[in-house]
């Protein structure tokens, strides 16, 4: 949510203190004079001899004074309400912390506030307890979907190969359903080990070393130029060397993705992909642009979710298990980095993936 900008806690909170002490400055200081000249008038009218000043004398004598101590109590008020700000607002300012790191979808940090309970100390316990809750269910759902795609590997590859062998059988007619059955168990494998890689990137549990974009895509190219040949579709690359910091594998999983969705979801004929990468001052960008139908915002906004194929859910011979792109985003999520897409004007989608740059870059 979009808000206006306006003066952090802490600053009004100073302004509260050196508000509320210099009142009291005033107050007392008045109350001072008053009972001074209420003392003075009540000796005269005992016929007491009075030592104390006139009315006009103690304004000439006592106003310098009280003016400078409450700019006295004005500036300590600030340095001291700044300061006692601080310090209360201290265990806030972790709280926030915690939250932001929880939104970058770390669940395992924890606030773990110290010192005796107060209100803060209940939030930060209570928020504790939620992300505790939030990564134990997060976590089952992992370990659930990592079991059951390995139960599930198994049953499929002996299909798999029992459809294999009645379709190399010399005695035995192939028939049109034995294909729709090996193209389906083949999806079905797919599928399976899609999850286990979406699994496996949501945990972040790979190996990071240094490595190259550029090569990077000149070999998922070459991997899926038969793919681009077959559906009229030409791969143009550019980019110098682009240096980051991960899992090669996944990384190379990720390209492939976004390449093999800008040739299979590309125009009939005539078709092209322009894949580039380029080093910014921060990040290591990789860029895939393909021609092809016109999205909407709308659309474009829901591609990244499991199992979407752009306006459509159906499948087709090349639709692929619709992971692609929720695993490229999982996998840019888990190295650091972000993945943004964007309709272009003339038809087709334009995906630009930006990643953490290595120290040497940065410095």
């Amino acid at each position: 949510m979009d808000r206006a900008p306006g003066l952090s806690v802490r600053l009004k909170l100073t302004f509260s203190y050196a508000g509320f002490l210099m009142i009291a400055g005033v107050v007392l200081l008045g109350a001072f004079a008053v009972f001074l000249d209420g003392y003075r008038e009540r000796a005269q009218d005992a016929g007491e001899i009075v030592i104390a000043p006139s009315g006009a004398e103690l304004l000439r004598d006592f106003a310098p004074a009280a003016v400078g101590a409450i700019v006295f109590l004005l500036v300590f008020g600030f340095a001291g309400g700044w300061i006692l700000a601080g310090r209360m607002l201290a265990p806030l300012t972790r709280i926030t912390d915690a939250t932001r790191t929880a939104a970058r979808g770390s669940l395992s940090h924890r606030i773990e506030l110290e010192g005796s309970q107060d209100e803060f100390r209940e939030l930060a316990d209570a928020f504790d307890g939620m992300l505790g809750r939030l990564e134990a269910h997060v976590a089952e759902q992992q370990r659930f979907a990592a079991n059951v795609s390995h139960e599930l590997r198994t049953p499929l590859a002996i299909t798999q190969t029992l459809l294999d062998v009645a379709r190399k059988d010399p005695n035995r007619e192939s028939s049109e359903l034995d294909e729709r059955l090996r193209v389906v168990n083949a999806r079905a494998i797919d599928l399976t080990e899609a999850l286990l890689l979406l699994n496996r990137t949501d945990q972040r549990s790979f190996a990071r070393e240094d490595v190259d974009l550029s090569l990077i895509v000149e070999e998922a190219t070459e991997a899926l130029l038969p793919l681009a040949e077959k559906h009229g579709v030409v791969i143009e690359t550019s980019g110098d060397i682009t240096p980051t910091t991960g899992s090669y594998a996944l990384l190379l999983q990720l390209t492939t993705n976004l390449l093999h969705n800008a040739i299979v979801h590309n125009l009939p004929e005539c078709g092209t992909v322009q894949v580039s990468t380029a080093v910014g001052p921060e990040d290591a960008v990789l860029a895939v642009e393909n021609t092809g139908n016109k999205l909407s915002p709308h659309v474009v906004s829901t591609l990244t979710e499991p199992f979407q194929r752009g306006t459509q859910r159906i499948r087709s011979d090349h639709a692929g298990v619709g992971l692609g792109l929720a695993i490229a985003k999982s996998i840019t999520q888990a190295h650091g980095g972000t993945l943004s897409l964007s309709p272009r004007a003339g038809g087709g989608l334009c995906v630009t993936v930006r990643l953490p740059a290595t120290a040497r870059q940065v410095s």
